[in-house]
């Protein structure tokens, strides 16, 4: 084979490096100080102290409820701030809702919102509890807002997620960001 039949992308077309053109659109819509993405040294995570398939597993996301007058928020719907939410919600695993993404910049061009287990996997964990793959589900899941404070998420947020993933006994948590 040739190594121009590769089908390999010319050299110029590479993504886009997400992280420098948000500091980089920041700085120019005159923010002084460009964003401090979290880098930690030191992982804050904790090993299973027993096997998945005894553990119970707690959902968090950041998609959002349906957010009343708040315009379109269904699958094929445009970025629209107005369904953001700031506060951290959890509702029953028990039971299927609409969650959306519409809140959240995501590509609309390659990508759409068609199939909530892309975004929120919740069907595929109860499906994993019956296979046996995971011991249980938690009773509630924990939906997180897209703030973009870090001290908020840190300081407010997070806490909020621990303490219901400690009153649900949760074992594990799977965070699905969106």
């Amino acid at each position: 084979m040739n190594k121009d039949d590769l089908g390999f992308a010319e050299p110029h077309d590479r993504p886009v490096p997400y992280m420098q053109r948000l500091t980089d659109y920041y700085l120019a819509l005159g923010y002084g100080n460009p964003y401090r993405w979290a880098n930690y040294v030191d992982v804050p995570f904790t090993p299973l102290t027993k096997p998945l398939a005894e553990s119970k597993v707690m959902l968090v996301t950041t998609a959002a409820p349906y957010k009343e007058g708040a315009g379109d928020q269904g699958p094929g719907a445009k970025y629209n701030a107005a369904a953001k939410f700031y506060e951290v919600f959890t509702e029953s695993t028990s039971e299927d809702r609409f969650l959306g993404v519409s809140h959240i910049g995501i590509d609309r061009k390659y990508t759409t919102a068609e199939d909530i287990n892309a975004y929120f996997p919740l069907a595929a964990l109860r499906d994993a509890v019956a296979s046996g793959r995971i011991g249980s589900l938690a009773e509630r899941f924990t939906g997180t807002p897209t703030n973009r404070s870090q001290a908020t998420t840190i300081d407010k947020d997070c806490a909020d997620v621990w303490e219901v993933t400690r009153e649900d006994r949760a074992d594990v948590a799977l965070l699905v960001p969106n």
